[in-house]
């Protein structure tokens, strides 16, 4: 038996036993992650540095407080959560306990990536664990040294039931041949489909937060200072090798050499003249992907940057003026600090663009008019839309984050996580009495049985309002009672 299939089967012998379902023991579980982030912090930014040349300050910007931020939020709500949902009722069922038991799936499979490799590993795992699942926690082999910190999360979780398994697509390979009851992957879409289909052999629902090109649209009636110091922060943080990051710049002819020289100064002001030098910016994670992204640049046209250092795995902000649909740069997703620029003659050609192209994880707009804005809102479909800034959607954990089409499946982040990680159980429990009130259903079906049936089924009842009326029929009894004690005295 290999040690994926052993720590699949050991993981779910223990769910099993129930031990996750107490919230005392998912909050403390919770609570000793939390403890890992800050016992092994030093671990964690020394990891960073090695696999992505990350600053200390960037590790705990955009790794661990957005992380910390999402294990507090499960804390504090968790009970919230947990409890039953009461939803609306008909005539029908007026007098039963109708509800939402939220519930364990059992085991979950988290697939990491290696751009984030804390924060997209860990914030899933903070769903799974508020959730009351076992899981299997999987980090990308790609971003090695992190893997290797997050071995020691066995000194801190409960070790049987969120086994850490590392190692390379083999290792991932064995475990996507185990049966788990949701699988949630970040990533490509080509591992993504792999992932998929390995899930479909047991009907196993699947989280996939994949990517795409996210386009940026700039319009010309905006303040393309402003603008372009958003989408500069936006595309160069992490050496450009984040999901959501700006793929490419939509705007008119005439505002392509003001929109390259705002962002060439914007590099300059965040990163200095010398960006390889500088300690905020980032390197590529590895040759094979420093090799793909110089193709981009030696076939196209570079307005800035370009340098590159394929033994440091360092190239420069770049970004490439002129380019057309059909150029190399625009058939994938850059995952790298290339910035193209296309032109398209106005809001309506830009829809145009974005819409004969898959569906983005991210889809942003600048513009100074909120017709243009709704226009973008009401004529594109993506994962999500930002306008007039980059990025932050993510760190607002009452949104959902995740792609449509090709860009994902499903969502997560605050109580999304905990909702995409559990079975939603509909419930209702009903007395052995008040049998009369059946009658309409039970055979011979007549006419008048059908009109009854009209009103008791196709009547909703809001439960507020219902209390509300009740109190009030109270009140108003209590008052003719008073009303009429009082006759009777006089």
């Amino acid at each position: 038996m290999s040690r994926e299939q052993l720590a699949v089967q050991r993981a779910r012998k223990v769910f099993l036993t129930g031990r996750s379902k107490p919230l005392e023991y998912r909050i403390q579980q919770l609570k000793n992650l939390n403890r890992f982030i800050t016992e092994r912090e030093k671990d964690i930014t020394d990891a960073m540095r090695k696999d992505l040349y990350k600053s200390e300050n960037s590790t705990q910007l955009y790794e661990i407080l957005g992380l910390v931020g999402e294990i507090n939020l499960a804390v504090s709500k968790l009970a919230e959560w947990a409890a039953p949902r009461p939803v609306s009722k008909n005539l029908l069922t007026i007098l039963d306990e109708v509800f939402i038991q939220p519930e364990p799936l059992g085991v979950v499979l988290i697939i990491g990536a290696w751009n984030y490799p804390i924060a997209v590993t860990l914030q899933p795992l903070v769903g799974a664990i508020g959730a009351g699942n076992a899981a299997i926690i999987k980090p990308s082999e790609v971003s090695s040294h992190t893997a290797e910190v997050m071995e020691l999360l066995r000194h801190y979780l409960d070790p049987e039931m969120y086994p850490v398994v590392t190692g390379g697509v083999p290792e991932t390979q064995e475990l996507l041949k185990q049966r788990f009851d949701h699988i949630f992957y970040t990533g490509n879409s080509t591992v993504g489909k792999l992932v998929m289909e390995a899930a479909a052999r047991h009907l196993t629902p699947v989280t996939l937060e994949l990517g795409g090109k996210s386009p940026c649209y700039i319009d010309k009636n905006c303040d393309i200072r402003i603008a372009c110091r958003r989408i500069t922060w936006g595309k160069y943080v992490n050496c450009g090798q984040t999901c959501i990051a700006p793929d490419y710049i939509l705007c008119e002819p005439s505002i392509q050499d003001k929109v390259i020289d705002e962002i060439q100064k914007c590099i300059k002001e965040f990163y200095t003249d010398d960006p390889k030098s500088f300690t905020d910016y980032g390197r590529i994670i590895n040759q094979r992907h420093f090799k793909r992204l110089m193709a981009f640049i030696e076939d196209s046209t570079v307005a800035v940057g370009g340098d590159s250092d394929e033994a440091e795995c360092y190239i420069a902000p770049t970004v490439l003026k002129d380019v057309t649909s059909q150029s190399k740069v625009m058939q994938e997703e850059i995952f790298g600090p290339i910035l193209p620029i296309v032109t398209v003659n106005g809001i309506k050609e830009a829809i145009q663009f974005i819409n004969e192209r898959e569906k983005p994880l991210a889809l942003y707009v600048f513009s100074s008019s909120n017709k243009v804005i709704k226009q973008m809102i009401s004529d594109t479909s993506s994962g999500a839309l930002l306008a007039n800034d980059c990025l932050v959607h993510y760190t607002i954990s009452d949104l959902p984050f995740g792609g449509v089409g090709n860009s994902g499946i499903g969502r997560y982040h605050g109580k999304y996580s905990f909702d995409q990680l559990s079975h939603l159980r509909s419930c209702l429990i009903k007395k052995l009495n008040m049998e009369m009130i059946n009658q309409m259903r039970y055979p011979p079906h007549t006419a008048e049985k059908l009109r009854w049936a009209r009103v008791f089924l196709l009547k909703q009842i809001n439960l507020a309002k219902w209390r509300q009326m009740a109190q009030v029929a109270m009140l108003a009894a209590l008052a003719a009672y008073v009303v009429k004690r009082l006759l009777k005295t006089n």
